[in-house]
């Protein structure tokens, strides 16, 4: 297995650093940048395709063609875990379309060259979700360009940080809930006509709506609502042998932490167990095991990449 340490690689589009990012206790410059935020301007980069190494470096994931044939549609997947799981299923053997919004286009390209660099096929959608005809609208496109939908990720998602319910104007409450909670609703109703036994969906909820302490009220409460539409959807399609999961990062090294967060929610991030933060490559590998059959005997569970928190459910 390919190790990098000391040197510089380029896989999946990152640059190996010198010393390990992932030494416990690691933790990235506090840096902040303007809504939505672009992953080219992080420092250090965020790693999409490598994963921790037992000499503290990075290894590059090892694909299995868990996928093959597969086709995938994945929200938010211009950077950050989208980004990531686009490039894992890919990997895979996965055909990928991503949405991402008008202000991410230059990420959303990035994404798209690195898939390609793999050998890898994937389609780009801008588009904004908190329309209802604009989800429907996605499906239908991502079906017609990929010849058919297995896998549906609902990843896309708004944060915006508000210390208190009284910081918490009415329109950003309901555009949080448009986005994280409504449009997974409209995608996933949309999606599965298309889908049959052995596919599979998977959203995004986060640890916040385990432990209630996150960057804002609403975007904790809509964490909340897709660990319940997760289990409830589960239980609708689980007899047309469609699995519903969920995976519940905890605090990940992605755009959206420096575009929405404050420089003392910031410097706060590492304070997991394992004192550091995660990667979106080190999160991606949840999707790719809820999206295969490595999951058979799993639905309307959740999966817990936080650094060792722990929750209950």
């Amino acid at each position: 297995m390919e190790t990098i340490k000391n040197k510089v690689h380029n896989v999946a589009g990152h640059t190996a650093e010198p010393e390990s990012q992932f030494v416990p206790g690691h933790q990235p410059p506090v840096q902040q940048q303007e809504h939505p935020g672009l992953e080219k301007h992080m420092g250090p980069k965020p790693t999409k395709a490598h994963l921790p190494a037992e000499d503290n470096g990075y290894q590059i994931y090892k694909a299995a063609g868990k996928l093959t044939g597969k086709k995938a549609l994945i929200t938010g997947g211009d950077s950050g875990i989208g980004r990531a799981v686009a490039i894992l299923f890919a990997m895979e053997g996965a055909r990928v379309a991503i949405a991402y919004l008008p202000a991410e286009e230059e990420d959303a390209q990035h994404t798209k060259a690195q898939v390609e660099k793999n050998g890898g096929d994937i389609h780009l959608f801008q588009t904004d979700l908190t329309h209802a005809s604009n989800c429907k609208d996605l499906v239908q496109k991502a079906v017609d360009a990929l010849g058919g939908l297995n896998i549906l990720v609902n990843n896309a998602a708004y944060q915006m940080m508000k210390k208190d319910i009284a910081d918490t104007n009415e329109e950003q409450w309901m555009h949080t809930f448009n986005t994280n909670i409504h449009a997974y609703f409209l995608l996933a109703k949309y999606a599965l006509p298309h889908m049959h036994s052995g596919d599979t969906i998977i959203n995004t909820t986060s640890v916040t709506a385990y432990a209630g302490i996150g960057p804002d009220l609403a975007y904790i409460s809509t964490k909340g609502a897709i660990v319940a539409f997760t289990r409830a959807l589960s239980n609708q399609q689980v007899g047309r042998g469609i699995r519903v999961n969920a995976v519940a990062p905890g605090p990940v090294w992605t755009p959206l932490v420096v575009s929405t967060m404050d420089k003392e929610s910031l410097s706060q991030l590492s304070s997991t167990p394992m004192g550091r933060l995660g990667q979106p490559s080190e999160i991606a590998t949840c999707y790719v095991f809820l999206a295969s059959q490595d999951s058979s005997f799993m639905s309307g569970q959740v999966l817990h990449p936080n650094g060792g928190t722990i929750v209950n459910g």
